[in-house]
Formats: C-alpha cells, structure tokens, sequence
C-alpha cells in the first residue's frame, strides 16, 4: 500500500515523529507553531512527517522530515520530501533550505533530492543543543546550509 500525502495543522504534527529529526522539544515547540505542515498517511495514520517554515518572500526552510522507525526504508521520507519540493516549485517559491549536520544518511537524503550546500554553520550543535546529538560515534558539531534553488532549474 502507497502512502497519500497531505498538508495537515501544525497543531495535528505527532510531537514523537518530530522530535526524531530533532531531539529538542524546546526547539520543535518553539518553531512548529508557524510551520506549514505536509503528512505521508498510511493504513490511516501518520506515517511520515514534515515541517518547513517561511524566511522571507519566496524563501522557505524545511525544518524537519521524519519517519516512523517501523515504516522506514520503504519511500515515505523521499516521496514526503519530493511532495514538499514540487508543492513549493509549482507555488513560485525562489529558495527551499534546510540544514543538517555534515555526515550521515541525512546529507545524501537532502543531495540525492537536489539540495546542495552554500554554508557551514560551525559549532551550531554544540551552541544550540543541550545535549550532545552523536550518530555513528561522531558528535555533531557544525550544520551545513544546503539549497534548491528553484530559478536555477533542475
């Protein structure tokens, strides 16, 4: 079964998905309310979630995609991310950004969708979390500032 894809209220965003891509809840509460919010629903609940907030005319950050850890490895995340994408492309937007840390499955995610880096944010981990965020090991120090920029074309 394929999983349909619909923006939902922030206020209907599962705290639990969210806090999976980012693990502060203070940081998730803090931006969700004025976030636009995109849902992959599966067997009749929320499977996969994304948030993206505005920046300024035309421009938007993707603030956070996340996937039931039982429904992963299955398409949801880049059929989410594909939808969030095309919505944001067909409405005229000039810019979609997100950041990331810069290693792990994350950052192919993003590059395999299109983005690209203009920036490195050094230290934003260490700065902006209470706690340390490892993956594979590593400590999370700096973010990379990736891009699509739509009127560049494809």
């Amino acid at each position: 079964m394929s999983a349909s894809i619909r923006e939902i209220p922030s206020a209907e965003a599962p705290m639990a998905l969210l806090l999976l891509a980012d693990p502060s809840e203070r940081k998730v509460r803090a931006y969700l309310p004025a976030t636009r919010c995109f849902a992959a629903l599966l067997d009749g609940g929320i499977a996969g979630v994304c948030a993206v907030v505005p920046l300024g005319p035309g421009r938007h950050e993707l603030m956070n995609i996340a996937v039931d850890p039982a429904r992963q490895q299955r398409g949801i995340g880049a059929r989410l991310l594909a939808h969030v994408i095309d919505t944001y492309r067909r409405e005229g937007a000039e810019r979609l950004e997100v950041g990331t840390g810069t290693f792990g499955y994350q950052l192919a995610f993003y590059q395999r969708h299109g983005f690209r880096v203009f920036q490195v944010e050094r230290d934003f981990f260490l700065r902006h979390y209470d706690e340390a965020i490892i993956e594979h090991g590593i400590q999370h120090r700096d973010m990379l500032r990736l891009a699509i920029d739509y009127r560049e074309g494809p």
